[in-house]
């Protein structure tokens, strides 16, 4: 036992070593990398761009870009793997073309799976996988995402978001796995190490925990324009925002995240992205984060209304690399803009030259850890990984895994799969996109068939062993002589500030739909399609069961896996559900707590 023991020490100590000479090769490399280089070369590094706002590809080359990012609907114009791993070397062989052949890398919000590519698998919603509060399944979740994202070529994923959502009516709900900071670190850490592995490398997928910090806290009307909400103030004390918002990023850090991204919203009235004491201070320093800290989209163009003071201010309150994705308004800043200011404010003096080069270093250092310098250009991608067989299963047990039963009266479910005639109503159980959601081959979703999946009905079709026994009214005019109705309502997609609502009852379509399912006296379920609790008394009380499905994505079978009884529900709330818009926001732990079911609330076939 004494030799196997030493002999293992000995291996341990041998791979520290490794590790430490890793390290030191590293710091070396890109030390030395950083002396050769020019300001302009330094800044270029540092500046982010969405390609459809490139004025030229020759751009990459002329202004030393650091990354190239494809925001949301920013696809190649044949929206397949091979398309995009053919983008990415396009781009890549420009940033090859200059002194110092610096890789760029490429990111993008695949935020529930690769949720920008035409056939990839679409996982449910971080609100979902809440409501299954599994951490392996989410860790399997990101790792499948990673791997189809790896297998188009791109480097850089903008997730996990840890937002710890406390007012239902943020449009940005649905990417917050709970209310509860618990679950949401738990949570984040678990997408961090599926999309990174426990250390980053060649094989990582560069996960991003976002948004610092606060964000799903907000004061509701402080927003501008459309955005009531999303981008408003925090107004917490430092003791909560730490307790309750900073929580799930320290986690992440110390489970090794390679990037976070700075959040659109004040805290007491001061712009995030120009915030030193948080992100400096407490992410940097006191946090000891050493990845990229990245803005958001144009996220620095709110600091103030003179974009050389927000340049300049972003940049040493902490942000490495600024997102200045571009416009088709020529009037909006770009890249050239960011550059140019960039330069003029550091010959002036207003940016140490100090705060560049750390900026720098944490970009090449990344791009170092995941191998770009070493194989910058990528391979065709292997044939049936984006959408695999594998991926759309594990999509399906997640789908079964986040639906939470909140009524089954006199054991109505799970339904039989003969002898029963259904009749499937509303237009959400025939849509692929409304079971999406946002942030689906669109930045703000789409409706119908916009990729391959399954939709509501073609899953009860295939569940039951005569598909005849299925009959299916989208609005609700041919019921035909039913055993059974299922309606299928809710949300139709949306992402950001354009889902910040005043008001979350059901739509005036869907409340004439459910009025004509009562008058026809047949029992009825509920599956509601939505990124949120919503206002829904009446169909609740008026139905004989109700599903919360959230927003399920690809996968269909997974819902009706469960309403058939092959499965059991398992989900439970991660959110409060109020009894009313008055309750807003509630949440669990409020001194005058009385919601209509609680945070953990979910009932089973036992």
């Amino acid at each position: 036992m004494n030799l196997i023991y030493k002999n293992l020490l000995t291996i341990v100590a041998l791979l520290f070593i490794s590790l430490i000479s890793c390290s030191s090769n590293n710091d070396k490399f890109i030390s030395e990398l950083i002396k050769k280089m020019t300001l302009e070369e330094k800044i270029g590094q540092m500046t982010q761009v969405d390609y459809r706002y490139l004025k030229d590809k020759s751009d990459i080359e002329k202004y030393f870009l650091g990354s190239i990012l494809s925001g949301g609907g920013s696809t190649p114009p044949t929206n397949q793997p091979s398309s995009w791993v053919d983008l990415y070397n396009g781009f890549q062989k420009e940033a090859l073309k200059t002194r110092l052949k610096i890789p760029l890398i490429y990111g993008i919000d695949a935020v529930h799976g690769h949720n920008n590519v035409l056939g990839a698998t679409m996982f449910p919603h971080n609100i979902g996988l809440g409501c299954a509060n599994d951490k392996l399944l989410t860790q399997k979740i990101a790792a499948a995402t990673a791997t189809e994202v790896k297998a188009t070529g791109l480097d850089w994923t903008f997730a996990p978001c840890v937002a710890v959502a406390q007012d239902e009516r943020w449009g940005r709900t649905y990417e917050s796995f709970s209310e509860d900071p618990k679950i949401v670190t738990e949570l984040g850490v678990a997408s961090t190490l599926g999309y990174q592995g426990r250390t980053l490398n060649k094989n990582s997928v560069l996960a991003c925990a976002k948004h610092f910090v606060g964000d799903g806290n907000t004061v509701f009307g402080t927003g501008t324009n459309w955005y009531k909400i999303d981008r408003g103030d925090v107004i917490l004390e430092e003791k909560e925002l730490r307790a309750k918002y900073i929580k799930p990023f320290k986690e992440s850090i110390k489970a090794g995240v390679g990037s976070i991204m700075i959040s659109y919203n004040s805290w007491k009235g001061q712009k995030l992205h120009g915030h030193k004491y948080l992100i400096d201070d407490i992410l940097r320093k006191e946090l000891q984060f050493d990845g990229i800290v990245i803005s958001d989209w144009a996220g620095i163009n709110e600091i103030d209304q003179d974009y050389k003071t927000c340049v300049i201010q972003s940049i040493n309150a902490g942000i490495d690399m600024n997102m200045v994705p571009g416009s088709l308004n020529p009037d909006d800043n770009s890249y050239d803009d960011f550059i140019r200011l960039a330069i003029e404010s550091v010959r002036e003096g207003s940016i140490p030259m100090e705060r560049i080069d750390d900026a720098v270093s944490r970009i090449l250092r990344i791009k170092k850890k995941i191998g770009l310098f070493d194989n910058p250009i990528k391979s065709p991608p292997i044939k049936n990984i984006v959408g695999s067989k594998k991926h759309r299963n594990l999509a399906r047990e997640s789908v079964r895994k986040s639906l939470v039963l909140l009524k089954n009266n006199n054991k109505t479910l799970p339904l039989k799969k003969s002898g029963k005639k259904i009749t499937l109503v509303g237009t959400h159980a025939d849509n692929i996109g409304y079971q999406c959601g946002g942030w689906t081959i669109h930045w703000q979703g789409g409706s119908g068939d916009i990729t391959p999946g399954t939709t509501i009905l073609d899953a009860f079709k295939s569940a039951v062993n005569d598909s005849n026994d299925i009959h299916y009214s989208p609005n609700g005019d041919n019921l035909l002589d039913p055993d059974i109705i299922v309606l299928a309502i809710g949300e139709k997609p949306y992402t950001e500030g354009v889902g910040d609502r005043d008001s979350l009852t059901l739509s005036s379509d869907d409340k004439r739909i459910l009025e004509k399912v009562k008058k026809s006296n047949k029992p009825f379920i509920v599956i509601l399609i939505s990124g949120r609790p919503m206002i829904v008394n009446d169909a609740l009380n008026n139905s004989n069961a109700f599903i919360a499905a959230w927003l399920p994505g690809t996968e269909g079978e997974g819902i009706a896996d469960v309403v058939f009884g092959d499965f059991d529900f398992t989900g439970k709330l991660s959110m409060t559900w109020p009894k009313s818009m008055d309750q807003i926001p509630i949440n669990y732990g409020d001194s005058d707590y009385d919601p209509l079911f609680k945070f953990g609330f979910g009932l089973s076939y036992e």
